[in-house]
């Protein structure tokens, strides 16, 4: 493994990169970081979670002059949640270097975004829809952009913004570097790297990588109905300290978050409808651990960087492999350890056999938990507890009381009524799910028209994540459904049609 000391990399730059804590470079960062200072355009192909945002980030703000005013690199990424999150990372990778970088997206105030494009940014990151609005208002201009990056190209391609992708390489100098990162390369992607990029060299993450071994994966086969009570039970017997949960759809979502929030779980949950201040306040309690679960799309939940995320679940399967792969890969980061179950009814089997075909990693089934291990999992944890406070030896204000009630009750009585007491015995407030059409195996799973809840919307509709362009009123969302308030997940009332 190649050391950042050793990719020629300037002394700012490694200033920088070692203040993040980073030593050793990933695979992605090793290859790509030389050929990239060295001005080749560079096709990466890589899942998030590998380090693909340094491995182009380092060489685009080396290359920065910032002396020059001019806009000089371009960051294209498909959600407003990936935009901020690259943003903030090169800001940590240029801290030293004075660059000056600026995110754009749909659902953030326009005429705000206008003002800080007169502040003479050196880099732009932003979602297809809102920079192509800027260019159309004359507001952005990239005739002195030296560097574009297109970030997880098969994902834009898949939410409809290829077109747009091809209008704004259109718009930069010919005399340009271009740094393509995606985990597939579909023909559309195949084509704009044949059209928009000169003598690519190619940088390919082995799949045996994209997996990430120490994840456990497991799958449980569980009816439709029963799924939510097997997903209670599995959260109370593993005690997860910060989960992630995954549903198809924006409904499914909604649905969810409410119904654990009713059983007692502090639950919420994130996908393309919420105001971008609700999302960034539901991001800031679940990397603070004041809420335990995160629910999420998949779209929502791309290129989110939150580390410590011990337990990824799948309510539903995705519709698709590489869906499977971004998943889990938000735990079992930096080295640590995560574990990964995905719930597939019986009609889903083929799905589930796909996913491991493409990741070749076959998942171990898991027993769906009994209400009795539900509560041996709770009681579990609150033996815990007590042997914890009983080492830390600090009872001195609680031992007369005690003693006291071993002079009227025996000492197993005394505890068990503690443990009891501690103890969050399993809730069985009914709940009803929308039930979801289960995901059936397709011949392609790149088909571009696919239905059913990757929460993407249409080329014309509402695309989550930045498609919207923002004409002057704040940039209004363009799903065209109800959008929720940005009240908490618990006060979310009716739950809305699902609108995948």
């Amino acid at each position: 493994m190649a050391t950042f000391n050793e990719l020629g990399i300037s002394e700012n730059l490694m200033k920088s990169i070692s203040k993040m804590g980073f030593e050793e470079a990933t695979p992605i960062q090793a290859q790509t970081i030389p050929l990239a200072l060295g001005g080749s355009d560079v096709i990466g192909q890589a899942q998030t979670g590998t380090g693909k945002t340094a491995a182009f980030g380092i060489p685009l703000i080396e290359n920065v002059d910032i002396k020059n005013d001019n806009i000089q690199g371009i960051v294209i990424a498909p959600t407003r949640e990936l935009a901020i999150q690259v943003a903030e990372e090169l800001n940590k990778i240029g801290q030293f270097n004075r660059v000056r970088i600026l995110p754009i997206y749909g659902g953030q105030d326009i005429s705000r975004q206008i003002r800080s494009l007169k502040k003479y940014p050196h880099i732009i990151v932003g979602t297809p829809g809102r920079v192509i609005d800027h260019i159309n208002r004359k507001t952005l201009k990239l005739q002195n952009v030296k560097t574009v990056v297109l970030d997880e190209a098969d994902e834009m391609l898949n939410m409809g913004f290829i077109e747009d992708i091809e209008a704004i390489l259109k718009g930069v100098p010919d005399e340009r570097q271009t740094l393509l990162f995606s985990a597939t390369m579909p023909g559309p992607i195949q084509r704009i790297a044949e059209r928009f990029m000169k003598d690519p060299k190619v940088v390919k993450v082995k799949t045996k990588e994209m997996t990430v071994p120490n994840i456990q994966q497991y799958y449980l086969e569980v009816q439709e109905k029963n799924k939510f009570d097997v997903l209670t039970r599995l959260l109370d017997i593993q005690s997860p300290e910060l989960a992630i949960i995954f549903g198809r759809t924006k409904r499914r979502v909604d649905e969810l978050s409410e119904a654990l929030t009713l059983r007692g779980y502090a639950a919420e949950g994130i996908h393309g409808d919420l105001t971008q201040a609700k999302r960034i306040s539901v991001l800031r309690k679940f990397k603070e651990g004041s809420i335990e679960v995160l629910v999420a799309t998949d779209v929502a939940a791309r290129g989110l960087d939150i580390s410590g995320v011990t337990h990824v679940y799948n309510f539903d399967i995705p519709q698709d492999p590489e869906s499977y792969v971004h998943r889990i890969g938000r735990t079992g980061r930096a080295g640590k350890n995560g574990m990964a179950m995905t719930f597939v009814t019986p009609r889903e089997i083929g799905q589930l056999k796909n996913v491991e075909n493409t990741t070749k990693r076959k998942m171990d089934k898991m027993k769906p938990p009994t209400l009795d291990e539900a509560l041996e999992g709770q009681q579990k944890i609150t033996m815990e507890k007590i042997v914890s406070t009983i080492e830390a030896n600090n009872l001195s204000y609680y031992t007369r009381i005690a003693e006291e009630l071993l002079d009227e009750h025996d000492s197993v009585s005394v505890v068990a009524a503690a443990i009891k007491l501690m103890t969050k015995e399993p809730d069985a407030t009914p709940i009803k799910l929308t039930e979801e059409a289960p995901v059936r195996v397709k011949r392609d799973n790149r088909d571009n028209n696919r239905s059913g809840g990757r929460d993407r919307g249409r080329y014309k509709g509402g695309r989550e994540g930045g498609r919207d362009r923002g004409r002057g009123n704040g940039g209004r969302q363009g799903s065209g459904g109800n959008r929720p308030s940005s009240s908490s997940s618990n006060r979310r009332g009716n739950f809305r049609k699902n609108e995948s």
